[in-house]
């Protein structure tokens, strides 16, 4: 396993640059820790070496990710989140205890968050969609990148109209959190939904446009018509 980080560690210094490292860091208002590396070099290291790692014994695999998180480096947590869709055959739903231990220590960006949670997890609803409750849960948590994973875990199955019910529940919760990245989570929750599911939304939001911060309701009738736009966002 060592030998494999190293050889991970040593491609992505090879292609880091620090023109790709400062203009990563416009994207965050944290400070975030970069190589300096494009996301399509990111995902072609990672492709290339599961080849290898593919064949290790599932603890193993889950120890070589959480070192790659652990480092802190946002590339290093790409490598993961490419790797672990890839062997969703092998994910069952036990392992979200694990995944949401690891957002909780690990998770300390919306890219690392959302890399993590848009298809790892996502993924895993899909498979199993009764684990929507313990994903649902993470909603109360008192961790921000753990709110913010209850919603952006739900966005490929929202893209398929999947969820709604949950998806509101969700919303619910979240609705008045003050942290931006919470609100963008949900706000990009329900843009989603809308794709199947208009009206439903939008009854969602003019329903609770009194007190859902302005920029959750941006993010959600982002998709819709200029006319519902208007009735959404007309506040008397």
């Amino acid at each position: 396993m060592n030998q494999i980080l190293a050889q991970i560690r040593a491609e992505l210094q090879a292609n880091a640059t620090v023109e790709n490292r400062q203009n990563a860091q416009r994207f965050f208002k944290e400070q975030a820790v970069f190589y300096g590396i494009k996301t399509p070099t990111v995902k072609k290291i990672a492709k290339k070496h599961w080849q290898q790692v593919k064949a290790l014994e599932k603890p193993a695999i889950f120890e070589l990710c959480e070192e790659l998180l652990r480092s802190d480096f946002t590339e290093e947590a790409f490598i993961v989140n490419t790797w672990l869709p890839l062997y969703i055959d092998c994910l069952v739903p036990a392992d979200l205890k694990t995944f949401r231990r690891w957002i909780e220590c690990y998770i300390n960006n919306w890219a690392k968050c959302d890399g993590f949670c848009n298809h790892t997890i996502g993924d895993i609803l899909q498979k199993y969609p009764k684990t929507i409750s313990e994903v649902k849960s993470w909603a109360r948590s008192s961790n921000r990148w753990l709110k913010r994973a209850s919603a952006v875990s739900l966005i490929v199955p929202a893209k398929k109209g999947l969820f709604l019910k949950e998806a509101f529940e969700i919303c619910d919760v979240l609705l008045v959190n003050g942290d931006d990245m919470v609100q963008k989570g949900y706000g990009w929750l329900l843009k989603e939904e809308s794709r199947n599911h208009q009206q439903e939304v939008l009854d969602y939001v003019i329903a609770h446009r009194a007190v859902m911060p302005r920029t959750a309701l941006r993010y959600a009738i982002e998709l819709m018509p200029k006319e519902l736009k208007t009735r959404a966002m007309n506040r008397e």
